[in-house]
C-alpha cells in the first residue's frame, strides 16, 4: 500500500511519528515521498541525522503548524495519506491554556480537513485518545470536538473522494510524556508518586500503537472509529516493575484526571460492533449493515457495553509488565503486527 505513494505525518517528530518512519524503513517500502510536518526545526535536524534525504531520497523535513492552513495546503499537494498526529496533549497544561489547545486541536482539525479536500488526498487517519470519550478535562474535549469534525468531514468532502477516519488508543507505554520515563526519573529518590491507588489504564506499546494505524490507514471505508483490543494494568503495578523497593506515596488525582478510562463508552454501544482484535464505530448505517453481512466476523456489541480499562477481560501482570518493560528498552526492536484484515470489507 505504501510503495509508490506519497505519505505525510503531521506531528512526524513524535515518538509515533519517528517508528512509522523506523517500520517504512526497516520494511523495505518503497515511498515516493514520506513527508515529516511539524513545527519543531531542532526536532527535525536530529531526525534528519537518523534518516538523511541521501540515503532516504524519499524522506522530506517540512516545517509548518496545523493552524496554517496555507501552509497546510502547499504541503499536502499531491499527497496521498494523511496520518495527523499533530496535538497539544498534556492535561495540566489544557486545563491553564484553553485557547491554546483549541487553536491547535480544534482549528487544526478543521485545517487538516480543508487542506486534505483541496489537495484530493485519498485517505486520512486522525489519531484520538481514551480521553475524548466521556471527556472530563479539555483536552479530552477538544480531542472529542476533533473527532467528531473528522468523521463529519466524509459527508463535507461532496464530491471529492478524501476519506476520513480515527483512530483511537489508550496511554502507549513508553512514549514522551508517559508515566513509564516519569517514574524511571523518580525512582532513584526511593519514592513513586501515585495520583490514586485503584488508577488503571489501557496500555498498548508504540510498536503497537504503528501498526494499527497502518492497519486502518490500509482498510478504511471513511467514517469509522477504530478501537484496537488492548490490555489494561494498575498504576501501582507498574510502579512495582519498575521499581519493586521503592516506596508508593499516594498524592492524589490530578485536575481533569480519571480514575479509569474509557475506549467505548455505553452511549456509542448501539453503534459498535466488536472483531476479533479490534472494535469498529461507525455513525454510518448502511456501512454498519455491510460488515454484519453474512461472512463477516463482526458483531454488533450489547446495549449496555462499555469498553474501559476497569472492565477489560485482558490485564497485564507485574511480571507482564517486566517483559515489555524489557523490550522498550530497545527502541530500535520492531514487534511483530498481530492486527489482521478479518472483517474488514474489501
Amino acid at each position: 500500500m505504501l510503495n509508490n505513494k506519497v505519505i505525510l505525518i503531521t506531528g512526524g517528530t513524535g515518538s509515533l511519528g519517528k517508528k512509522m518512519v523506523q517500520m517504512i524503513v526497516d520494511g523495505g517500502y518503497k515511498p515516493n515521498k514520506l513527508i515529516i510536518f511539524s513545527r519543531d526545526e531542532l526536532k527535525q535536524f536530529e531526525m534528519s541525522q537518523v534518516w538523511n534525504t541521501k540515503k532516504y531520497p524519499f524522506m522530506r523535513y517540512f516545517l509548518g503548524d496545523v493552524r496554517d492552513l496555507s501552509r497546510l495546503q502547499r504541503a499536502f499537494m499531491g499527497v496521498d495519506y494523511v496520518i495527523h498526529a499533530a496535538a497539544l496533549k498534556q492535561v495540566p497544561a489544557a486545563e491553564y491554556n484553553p485557547c491554546e489547545f483549541v487553536k491547535t486541536n480544534v482549528m487544526g482539525a478543521m485545517n487538516i480537513i480543508d487542506a486534505a479536500i483541496s489537495a484530493n488526498v485519498k485517505n486520512v487517519v486522525a489519531l484520538s485518545t481514551d480521553k475524548a470519550c466521556n471527556p472530563i478535562n479539555l483536552y479530552g474535549a477538544t480531542k472529542l470536538c476533533s473527532d467528531k469534525l473528522f468523521m463529519a468531514a466524509n459527508v463535507y468532502s461532496g464530491t471529492h473522494q478524501t476519506k476520513f477516519s480515527v483512530v483511537r488508543y489508550g496511554n502507549v507505554l513508553g512514549s514522551r510524556g508517559s508515566v513509564v520515563p516519569f517514574f524511571d526519573e523518580r525512582k532513584s529518590t526511593g519514592v513513586l508518586p501515585i495520583t490514586h491507588p485503584d488508577m488503571t489504564r489501557f496500555w498498548i506499546t508504540l510498536d503497537q500503537a504503528a501498526h494499527f494505524v497502518f492497519f486502518c490507514l490500509e482498510n478504511m471505508q471513511g467514517g469509522e472509529l477504530f478501537v484496537p483490543r488492548i490490555p489494561s494494568m494498575r498504576i501501582v503495578d507498574l510502579a512495582k516493575a519498575i521499581c519493586p523497593v521503592c516506596k508508593q506515596e499516594i498524592v492524589g488525582v490530578r485536575p481533569g484526571e480519571k480514575i479509569h478510562e474509557v475506549l467505548i463508552s455505553n452511549s456509542d454501544a448501539k453503534n459498535a460492533l466488536e472483531f476479533k482484535d479490534f472494535f469498529i464505530v461507525t455513525q454510518n448505517k448502511e456501512y454498519r449493515n455491510e460488515l454484519l453481512n453474512e461472512g463477516k466476523p463482526g458483531k454488533p456489541c450489547s446495549e449496555h457495553f462499555e469498553y474501559s480499562s476497569a472492565n477489560n477481560k485482558q490485564w497485564l501482570s507485574v511480571a507482564d509488565l517486566n517483559k515489555i518493560l524489557l523490550t522498550i528498552k530497545g527502541d530500535y526492536k520492531i514487534e511483530k503486527s498481530r492486527w489482521s484484515k478479518e472483517g474488514v470489507p474489501a
